[in-house]
């Protein structure tokens, strides 16, 4: 089956073109002679149905029935409920989008056909839209941007119990109906193979890298290279696994315990966590020296990024921050950052050098390692200049992405 004729649907529970991975992923397909539709869900500014750079994208209404964030300080009773009032969310909220893609799928089978659909986590019900197409002789590619029993365990601090164990059903179910997976790293691929026995020749390690646009120099925010301060930034997602509350009381230690006020950081980001977050930036009395951002365009992003002297990663050490890859690592290092993060083993595989790294979730000497680079500016700049390199040479997305199309012809040269 030649490219020009393979038609793919991916299905993702998020927003595009604003999932990087995603997008990348379909940009890349497209470009290489296949025929791509997407299936997202819809931002009130977005249109229900469209066309971005050869790319077809039917777009869902957002369904979230509440907010799924543990308060802070919650007792043992009230996280108790939180749980299973989010649990019963997630249910529904998944089941609808799930549903909503299999009416879709069957109206794009319909309308122009797809050889294969290509399902990115989470959540892991969307085998359930495959499997009908399966028997029909279709492909499914399982891709995992998450595992999700160790995202409920990090998300909630919860131990292994029924809610993990039903959902390693759904996560071994999709793994087992696909004809190939997708892995971000090769902890990733390693439990794909150890879980649902899959066989190594089936699993495709496709890192997260940045693109061109990401690649190119871009000129720094005139109002944060005009406060005369040093900038830190963080980009990404603001959740409760994601450790933006590790940042903000690091900042507190570095602030009021090591007397440094040459420092403001910008944050830029959505999540479930942003006002969470924003009230205990107040808590701890950083107002003035940390801004939330919030989402903000790609080119403000961009702009704000370029005007950083440090970039940090504070994902504190978690089941499943232990083995994931996050795209805001190769992003700093892109625009040639020097980083500081915690030491988790996905992290410094990525950026060796380009990172002063720290004991997991020990937020004093996060501050520490953040003030003591902030005082060594030679250091910056070889840091900087070792990961910009990094990524240029193994890590962008041009060179990631090679696996993806390795990865498709494998799966269409299948029988």
């Amino acid at each position: 089956m030649i490219r020009s004729q393979s038609k793919i649907l991916m299905l993702v529970e998020n927003y595009f073109p604003q999932d990087t991975r995603v997008r990348n992923e379909a940009d890349l397909l497209t470009q290489a002679g296949y025929q791509v539709a997407v299936i997202a869900l819809r931002k009130q500014s977005q249109a229900g149905r469209e066309t971005l750079n050869g790319v077809e994208v039917y777009r869902l209404p957002t369904l979230e029935l509440f907010k799924k964030t543990p308060p802070a300080n919650v007792n043992r009773i009230n996280l108790v409920f939180v749980k299973l009032k989010s649990f019963l969310g997630y249910i529904v909220e998944y089941c609808y989008f799930t549903a909503a893609c299999l009416v879709v799928s069957t109206y794009i089978f319909g309308r122009r056909g797809f050889d294969v659909i290509h399902a990115h986590n989470p959540p892991d019900t969307l085998f359930l839209v495959a499997l009908p197409f399966k028997l029909l002789g279709k492909k499914f590619v399982f891709d995992q941007h998450d595992l999700c029993p160790e995202l409920y365990r990090s998300r909630y601090g919860a131990a292994e119990g029924f809610y993990t164990r039903f959902l390693r059903m759904f996560e071994w179910y999709s793994l087992k109906l696909a004809d190939i997976t997708i892995a971000t790293n090769e902890s990733y691929k390693q439990t794909q193979i150890e879980r649902a026995n899959k066989n190594p020749r089936d699993v495709f390690v496709v890192r997260n890298g940045p693109n061109q646009m990401r690649m190119t120099p871009t000129a720094p925010s005139a109002r944060l290279k005009g406060m005369n301060k040093l900038i830190l930034c963080y980009i990404g997602a603001l959740n409760p696994q994601d450790g933006v509350d590790y940042l903000l009381r690091s900042l507190r230690n570095l602030l009021h315990d090591l007397k440094r006020t040459d420092f403001h950081c910008v944050i830029m980001g959505t999540g479930d966590s942003l006002e969470d977050l924003r009230e205990l930036a107040r808590n701890l009395q950083l107002n003035g020296c940390v801004e939330l951002l919030g989402f903000v365009s790609d080119e403000d992003l961009q702009a704000n990024l370029a005007a950083a002297d440090i970039c940090v990663d504070p994902d504190p050490s978690s089941p499943l921050n232990d083995v994931s890859t996050w795209i805001k690592v190769m992003e700093y290092m892109a625009s040639a950052k020097p980083i500081v993060s915690f030491d988790l083993k996905e992290t410094r595989f990525s950026a060796r050098d380009a990172a002063i790294y720290v004991e997991p979730n020990d937020e004093a000497e996060f501050a520490k390692a953040i003030a003591q680079l902030m005082d060594q500016p030679e250091l910056q700049k070889k840091m900087g200049a070792y990961g910009r390199r990094r990524v240029e040479d193994e890590l962008q997305w041009a060179r990631v992405g090679k696996n993806l199309l390795t990865a498709y012809e494998t799966l269409l040269a299948k029988k």
